[in-house]
């Protein structure tokens, strides 16, 4: 188990799933309401690649499908679809290319889960590529997996900082 800070953990044992975890001290619904749609994503997102929100419909729900412009050195897009939602608990989404050729690139799935504790929530990112496409998958892991999970709490400390901020 690595620190990352005071706050989040990494919690992967899996190759292919990399998790991090953060004790926010808010309600799950004040958290997922910022999961839950993708035009926030923006404001959320600790790696600086995501840029806005394409045809998404708020909130997100279960086949829920939307695109994201993103920007990593060149702009580029995506396509996700929620494949696990339980409100205020739980949602994730698979990310792959756009149009036919790109359906056949990524399949990569960002998932939150939130759980009550005490004084709070316990928020887990997992970037998990066990379903992502053999032809993109090695690549995947060689150039993203070692900024994921910093990336990852970066995230956390964002949606922290949302939620306490939005409290004030």
């Amino acid at each position: 188990m690595t620190r990352h800070d005071g706050h989040t953990r990494d919690l992967s044992d899996d190759p292919d799933v990399i998790t991090v975890e953060r004790v926010i001290v808010a309600p799950p619904e004040a958290i997922f309401r910022y999961l839950a749609n993708a035009n926030l994503h923006h404001e959320i997102d600790g790696s600086g690649t995501v840029v806005a929100a394409r045809d998404a419909p708020d909130p997100l729900v279960l086949g829920s499908t939307f695109g994201m412009s993103m920007k990593m050195g060149v702009p580029y897009s995506m396509v996700s679809t929620v494949v696990e939602y339980e409100p205020n608990r739980r949602i994730a989404w698979q990310t792959k290319g756009p149009g036919r050729i790109g359906g056949r690139f990524g399949g990569r799935i960002w998932r939150y889960e939130l759980e009550p504790v005490g004084g709070g929530t316990a928020v887990r990112e997992s970037w998990d590529i066990r379903q992502e496409s053999p032809l993109t998958k090695p690549l995947v892991k060689a150039l993203a997996s070692k900024e994921t999970a910093r990336n990852m709490a970066a995230t956390l400390e964002r949606i922290e900082a949302l939620v306490t901020e939005d409290d004030d």
